[in-house]
C-alpha cells in the first residue's frame, strides 16, 4: 500500500456515518505503519468494542469500511477466517457486518463475512510453516495475494453502492 495520513484515513471511508467518522480512532502505532509491508491495513477500534476498519485500495483509490462484530461467541472448536483462509480456534474468527455504502446502506442492507476476531489476517497469512521437503515458498506468496485480493473484494462489495 501507499503511505497514508490519518486523515486520508479517515476521508476513506464509504460506509462511515458522520458520527462513526467522529469516533473512530486509528491503531495505536499507526505512525509506525510499515507501509511498503501491507496490502491491507485492518484494526479492531481501540476505543470502541466489536468495530474495526479495512483500509485497501481499489483501482488505486485507498478504500476503507467500518466493520461490526456480531456479539456472542462461537461453540464451535475450530473456524475458518475467510479473508486470510486460516483455521483458527473458534473464539479467534467472528461474523463481521459491514453497512453498505450509499442508498443501500441507508436501507439496512449490509453484507457480512467471517474474519479473524483481532483482524490479523494481514500478519495470520505471513507466519509461514517450517517448509517440509516437497513445499515451496510460492505457496506462501499465493496466500498473501489471495488474502489481499478477498480483503478487495470484500471492501469492493460494501462499497459498490458508493
Amino acid at each position: 500500500m501507499r503511505p497514508m495520513t490519518e486523515q486520508e484515513v479517515l476521508d476513506s471511508f464509504v460506509n462511515a456515518t458522520p458520527e462513526e467518522l467522529r469516533v473512530a480512532t486509528l491503531p495505536h502505532d499507526f505512525l509506525l505503519t510499515e507501509w511498503d509491508h501491507l496490502d491491507f491495513l485492518a484494526w479492531a477500534d481501540p476505543h470502541a468494542r466489536g468495530r474495526g476498519y479495512i483500509v485497501t485500495e481499489i483501482d488505486g483509490q485507498p478504500t476503507g469500511i467500518v466493520l461490526r462484530r456480531a456479539d456472542g461467541s462461537s461453540q464451535a472448536r475450530s473456524a475458518f477466517c475467510n479473508i486470510c483462509r486460516t483455521m483458527q480456534p473458534g473464539n479467534q474468527v467472528a461474523l463481521f457486518t459491514a453497512r453498505k455504502a450509499g442508498d443501500e446502506g441507508a436501507q439496512g442492507n449490509s453484507v457480512g463475512t467471517y474474519i479473524c476476531a483481532d483482524l490479523s489476517c494481514h500478519e495470520n497469512v505471513r507466519l509461514a510453516m517450517p517448509l517440509a521437503p516437497n513445499e515451496y515458498r510460492g505457496s506462501v506468496d499465493m496466500k498473501i495475494d489471495g488474502t489481499a485480493r478477498r480483503s478487495r473484494d470484500f471492501v469492493a462489495r460494501v462499497a459498490a453502492a458508493a
